[in-house]
């Protein structure tokens, strides 16, 4: 069985070979190995983060400019009114009693959501179903566009219905 065996001259020497020509470099069984390049210098390796004076400065600069943009902001601050919606929200938010339950609610409704949507994308990888839902659901949307949109009374109706289903939802007059 041959064996071979890295000498410290970077050199891969045949055990097989004669005696003779294993001290011989240029014989037909060694194989000599590039040199490989020397380390760079740690001087002159770039470094991605930055130095801790660097850092100093960089955060006294921050906090500079914090305190110099802060007295600009709180008083656009009390300028600036709040979309309506927002206002509606925070008002419906409270009159809540329940709040840890209404919580508990948005997490269940986020947890279905995901869960819906690894269902749907389980039965999209199935061969036949993607095409017959994409042929129902152009089948509805153009039923429900003639049923409800294309004529100018069937419109108002469904508008008022949406208005109404907003006014029940949030519980305003408006």
């Amino acid at each position: 069985m041959a064996s071979l065996s890295i000498s410290s001259s970077s050199t891969i020497i045949n055990s097989r070979a004669s005696p003779t020509r294993q001290a011989s470099f240029s014989s037909p069984s060694c194989i000599s190995l590039p040199m490989l390049p020397p380390k760079p210098l740690q001087s002159t390796a770039y470094c991605p983060f930055p130095t801790l004076d660097k850092r100093r400065k960089i955060a006294r600069n921050v906090l500079t400019r914090a305190t110099e943009v802060e007295a600009s902001v709180t008083a656009e601050a009390d300028t600036t009114e709040l979309p309506e919606i927002v206002k509606t929200a925070q008002e419906a938010w409270e009159k809540v009693e329940d709040k840890y339950a209404i919580g508990s609610l948005a997490f269940a409704a986020l947890v279905a959501l995901w869960g819906s949507t690894g269902l749907i994308s389980a039965i999209d990888k199935l061969p036949l179903f993607p095409g017959v839902f994409e042929l129902v659901g152009i089948g509805y949307t153009g039923w429900f566009v003639y049923k409800n949109i294309i004529f100018k009374p069937d419109r108002e109706v469904l508008f008022q219905k949406v208005k109404d289903t907003y006014r029940d939802i949030l519980g305003s007059n408006s």
